[in-house]
């Protein structure tokens, strides 16, 4: 069920497992643990849910059980986008673990499904070539993998799995409510995947290799802490460039961005990023507004260095040449 190359990685790593005790994430510990990989398990809890109290019970009782360590978190209440902010939250959760305790991977169990609905999503937005195939089963971060061994197989696969081996799962009752983007899609998902599985799979692995080519239109020359300097072979690359950049560093570009990209060199992105884009070089970091020494400023000044990174660049101590 996990190809050979996901099992090489994975059993000579240290390993996380993000942890919800639903459909997809109890039949991946259970898949993990027939498989040899060593692992443990990390949870969060929204708080939306009275179900969510027998949740974390059972994420403690499975970690008793196998002896595995287990990273809780109570995320805070989030008054307005709450995929978003929870999403966010779970990601910055998930890499202090990773980093105070040294994790190499970061597993999650998305599936087909969760695919497909990311797809759609996005397609309705309006979205390019790296952001509709940008959910892949191995994904380098900046201080770790992602890595998700279920992509191609159905949530009905995994439910059945369960069932077999009688194996307790919850089923969160917020995968019904409409309000969240994402059961929108649900539906019409669940219906494609009855008889066009392996096309939809086919079609992501075509995405997959489009988007390397594209990528390879572009190279990253420097790359320290949050600062990327990336040269480009044409400027209507720059888009893909900085997009596919930003989602390595946990940030989903728009579309009106990515618009924006193509007619401005110098802009701020999501009152965060900077992106300063100066011939063929592409400067990307945090914007950072703060006084620079006059030596320092004159440095910058003469090595061409563009104004909206050097903030980041002062403060973190980065040489960019």
């Amino acid at each position: 069920m996990i190809e050979k190359e996901l099992l090489k990685l994975l059993r000579n790593s240290k390993n996380l497992l993000a942890f919800s005790a639903g459909v997809d994430s109890t039949a991946l510990f259970f898949i993990l643990k027939e498989f040899n990989i060593k692992f443990d398990i990390t949870i969060v809890n929204y708080g939306l849910r009275e179900a969510a109290k027998e949740e974390i019970k059972y994420a403690k009782e499975l970690a008793k059980k196998f002896n595995k360590q287990i990273y809780i978190s109570d995320a805070p209440k989030f008054h307005n986008n709450f995929e978003a902010n929870a999403r966010e939250f779970r990601y910055n959760f998930f890499k202090k673990i990773i980093t105070q305790n040294q994790y190499n991977n970061l597993i999650t169990a998305h599936q087909l499904n969760d695919k497909i609905e990311w797809f759609l999503m996005r397609f309705s937005k309006g979205a390019g070539i790296n952001t509709l195939s940008s959910m892949q089963q191995i994904e380098n971060r900046d201080s770790y993998n992602l890595i998700r061994p279920l992509l191609n197989y159905t949530k009905e696969e995994l439910l059945e799995y369960l069932e077999r081996n009688s194996i307790k799962y919850f089923i969160d009752s917020s995968n019904f409510n409409k309000k969240y983007e994402r059961n929108k899609f649900r539906p019409l998902v669940n219906e494609l995947l009855k008889n066009s599985k392996e096309g939809f799979i086919k079609s992501f692995d075509i995405l997959k290799q489009e988007a390397k080519i594209l990528n390879s239109q572009y190279n990253i020359l420097k790359e320290v802490k949050d600062f990327r300097l990336i040269k480009i072979k044409t400027r209507d690359i720059a888009p893909q460039a900085i997009s596919s950049t930003l989602k390595e560093l946990g940030y989903l570009i728009s579309f009106r961005e990515q618009q924006t990209l193509l007619k401005q060199n110098s802009l701020v992105i999501g009152r965060v990023w900077a992106i300063e884009i100066i011939d063929n070089l592409i400067y990307i970091a945090p914007y950072i507004k703060t006084k620079l020494p006059k030596e320092k400023k004159e440095y910058f000044r003469v090595n061409k260095i563009p104004p909206k990174v050097r903030g980041y660049l002062y403060i973190e101590n980065i040489n960019p040449i």
